[in-house]
């Protein structure tokens, strides 16, 4: 599995016209056991953009994300990764495509270390193991202060340390298109910030395009271009952070 190379030298195969939207996903429906949950959702994601997905529990935000990531399948509509339409829209073409997940709720494994678990992320994207040192030493670079516990069990961590290792799991295959699903939860707000401040490096010195769920909008909005907001299932409003920059017309919208 590969992605976009941090220093700047060819994509090699992977590569795609640079007018080519990172995400486009066209009309998808999707629910639960038949219950509806996303109704005709469209939107563009272009490379190296910063978009914010905020709206109240329950809108279907986590579901977008799932769908777009292929871990479920949708009713109708269709998606394209950089232009292109995947014989199979899976998270291992997705990844192979350049897209990485930062799912909610971390899953680490537990009873692993951090290197354990980085080095599990890596055979499992097929990363040659000439190559898998520098992607790690890459990943601690951006994210220096888990190298204060890479030989810890990840259930002996705490919440923001955990978070630290998702992030830097999603980044070993140096994405082009970066999902997170709610980053913040269970985080103080200082800890949020040390997250946040990474995140808005990746797309400025990498271009890496960024799709952020966030309920915690005064930082999310630091890091992004324009801000997508769901109700129930569907997008009702579409801007920049600075539209929403009063707080009374943000709150009307949840």
């Amino acid at each position: 599995m590969t992605g976009a190379n941090p220093q700047g030298s060819s994509l090699g195969a992977n590569a795609q016209p640079a007018s080519a939207a990172a995400i486009e996903a066209t009309g998808l429906a999707a629910g639960y056991g038949g219950r509806e949950v996303l109704q005709d959702v469209s939107l563009t994601l272009a490379p190296g953009e910063g978009l914010c997905l905020i709206g109240h529990n329950g809108a279907g935000k986590s579901t977008l994300l799932r769908v777009l990531f292929g871990l479920h399948r949708p009713a109708a509509g269709e998606i394209r990764v950089f232009g292109q339409k995947l014989a199979q829209h899976s998270p291992a073409a997705l990844g192979a495509a350049g897209v990485a997940l930062v799912p909610e709720g971390r899953g680490v494994f537990p009873d692993l270390t951090v290197l354990e678990i980085f080095g599990l992320a890596l055979w499992s994207a097929g990363v040659p193991k000439g190559e898998r040192a520098a992607r790690i030493d890459d990943v601690l670079e951006l994210l220096p202060r888990i190298k204060e516990f890479t030989r810890r069990m990840a259930g002996t961590l705490s919440g923001g340390q955990q978070q630290m290792v998702s992030i830097a799991r999603a980044l070993l295959t140096r994405p082009k298109v970066l999902l997170l699903d709610e980053p913040s939860i269970g985080l103080a707000p200082k800890l949020f910030q040390d997250l946040i401040e990474p995140i808005a490096r990746l797309r400025a010195e990498r271009g890496v395009a960024i799709l952020l769920v966030e309920q915690n909008v005064r930082e999310a909005f630091a890091v992004s271009d324009r801000v997508i907001v769901m109700r129930s299932g569907r997008i009702i409003y579409e801007g920049t952070p600075a539209d929403l920059s009063d707080h009374a017309k943000l709150m009307e919208l949840f």
